[in-house]
């Protein structure tokens, strides 16, 4: 039986389509469409780094663009485009949109078409750290239970924290605005033709890890809590939602309009939509005791177990929510804020190079053993998102020289991710969670073979790398998978489906145990600095800059 399903996938720079055999795991086509607008479709402002809104308008015209091209190649290779028969979405969160109630983006309006505030309030968008903090501040007071689930801290990148600054700096979009809708329940809405915003089904993904819904409480935080945030937060709660779902229930079904527009049947269901990161970690073969690294721009980690073996809540992650990542499963997500955005910042931010550099940088760096630099960086360039959950932090080098060079600096940025990923690592083994496998995916581990083995060899565990870059897409072409066969004959049990059309990981990058035994000196000095920049805590550092000038020193002997 010939049976597809259309994975699309929204990261934060382009729109991806794939075409998925459900039956055996063949990606038959793909392909990608980069946002326009802004600086790589991310509207920036130059008196405030903290922002980044998109267009979700460009979110539809890529979307179409990427599902044309990938719909012709499925047809040119001799398949029938009636046989695909369904869609998943996933997208990056929190980003939440402004709408009117029949689902119109507030942008789309000309009173707001020049308002950075009526487009979409991107995952990155750090403007909000205000409101994160004193929404922390009053949960652990009132509602403790509320930061239990999101790990100790709310944070400037999620829902309410986004909306609240909203209502803070411009009045006028929040009272403009029916109501708010992630990006990741905005699209499959939008391409189901949905036209009232009461009517859409909001995925638990991002309503359980962004914005502190749990059915624990009976749903999102309670009138009274936000009340004492902002009345008016408490009134827009009616206008939201009281319920979420997993990927395995259906959003609704293809529009006829939208049909016509992307060349494939009218009325094919669509999966309630997830979150990029959870949905790589599903197209990377997620399950018990698989630590999934999906690794971009910022880095999401995503872990899964059966209920029955579920940990307690523990604080530093970004949340712990039933359902989020694999139906019948506790999701467990953590990841850093800034990983491939801090390598670009020292190339085309600072070395004012062209993408291309990263390559001589590469090469040049992968010259260097483990402490030759003699530099220690904190990756905390986008502030910490885990498990610090601090916005107020920032990055550091240590080490300079007048001799430093750019691709030292290169590496050094590169070891301090990669330490920044063994602390979270640390932290979750340390409430007793096996970790068996560390599988990465994203676009940066295809491109850079020493990013890879350096990770490799600061965390002390092979590291898979999931073969296909579009992973992200395949998940969500899994979604869809599971949505529509859901107990059927060979699609009965969650686990087995991606087990069997996840993606492979074959190449895997094996520590060296002499850099991993430099590593783990490096690491005891990057967790000094970890705690006495990013806790409230006394330690003495007059030794860290000299123990790296010995490291340099030590390094040509090895």
């Amino acid at each position: 039986m010939m049976e597809y399903t259309l994975g699309l996938d929204f990261g934060t720079g382009s729109a991806r389509a794939c075409i998925l055999d459900i039956h055996n795991g063949q990606m038959i086509a793909t392909a990608v469409c980069p946002f326009e607008g802004g600086v790589d479709g991310t509207y920036l402002d130059q008196h405030n780094p903290l922002l980044a809104r998109q267009s979700p308008l460009e979110y539809m015209r890529s979307l179409e663009k990427a599902v044309k091209r990938a719909i012709k190649d499925f047809e040119i290779s001799g398949h029938d485009v009636r046989n695909i028969i369904g869609i998943g979405v996933d997208a990056t969160g929190s980003t939440p949109i402004p709408v009117k109630q029949n689902m119109q983006p507030l942008m789309a309006l000309p009173e707001f078409k020049e308002n950075l505030n009526a487009f979409a309030w991107l995952w990155k968008d750090h403007t909000a750290v205000t409101e994160a903090l004193e929404i922390t501040e009053k949960a652990a007071k009132d509602r403790p239970e509320y930061l239990a689930k999101c790990g100790g801290s709310y944070s400037s990148e999620w829902f309410w924290s986004k909306i609240w600054h909203c209502l803070n700096t411009d009045p006028e979009v929040f009272e403009a605005a029916d109501s708010w809708i992630e990006q990741s329940d905005f699209i499959p809405a939008a391409l189901a033709g949905i036209k009232d915003v009461s009517q859409v089904k909001r995925n638990i993904c991002a309503a359980g890890h962004k914005a502190m819904f749990s059915n624990a409480w009976g749903g999102l935080p309670d009138k009274e809590f936000l009340a004492s945030l902002h009345p008016a937060l408490a009134d827009l709660r009616d206008r939201l939602y009281d319920k979420a779902y997993t990927f395995e229930e259906k959003s609704g079904y293809l529009s006829e309009a939208w049909a016509k527009r992307l060349g494939v049947l009218k009325g094919i269901p669509i999966a309630v939509g997830a979150l990029d990161a959870h949905v790589g970690a599903v197209g990377a073969g997620v399950g018990e005791g698989k630590f999934v690294k999906i690794i971009g721009t910022s880095t999401c980690d995503i872990m899964a177990f059966p209920q029955s073996k579920a940990p307690e809540d523990f604080p530093g992650v970004a949340g712990i929510v039933q359902g989020s990542v694999l139906p019948g499963h506790i999701g467990i997500e953590a990841g850093q804020a800034a990983v491939g955005d801090l390598l670009n910042w020292w190339v085309q931010g600072v070395l004012k190079k062209e993408p291309g550099y990263h390559f001589d940088l590469t090469k040049k760096a992968g010259e260097l053993r483990a402490g030759e630099s003699g530099l220690l960086a904190l990756d905390w360039n986008n502030g910490n998102r885990n498990i610090l959950g601090d916005q107020q932090l920032s990055g550091l080098i240590l080490g300079q020289t007048l001799a430093t060079a750019d691709y030292e600096i290169y590496r050094a940025l590169i070891e301090a991710t990669a330490f920044g990923a063994l602390k979270i690592i640390r932290l979750v083994e340390h409430q007793g969670i096996e970790i068996r496998e560390v599988i990465a995916t994203g676009g940066i581990g295809h491109k850079n073979e020493l990013f890879m083995q350096i990770y490799a060899d600061v965390i002390g565990y092979p590291v898979k790398l999931v073969e296909n870059p579009q992973t992200v897409a395949i998940g969500a072409a899994i979604m869809a998978a599971v949505a529509i066969k859901k107990g059927m004959e060979g699609f009965t049990d969650v686990d087995q489906v991606i087990g069997k059309l996840s993606v492979t990981s074959e190449k895997v990058f094996v520590p060296n145990e002499r850099e991993h035994a430099v590593y783990a000196q490096l690491y005891e000095l990057y967790s000094e600095l970890h705690d006495a920049f990013g806790r409230d805590q006394q330690i003495k550092l007059h030794h860290v800059m000299k123990a790296l000038m010995n490291f340099r020193k030590s390094a040509s002997d090895r």
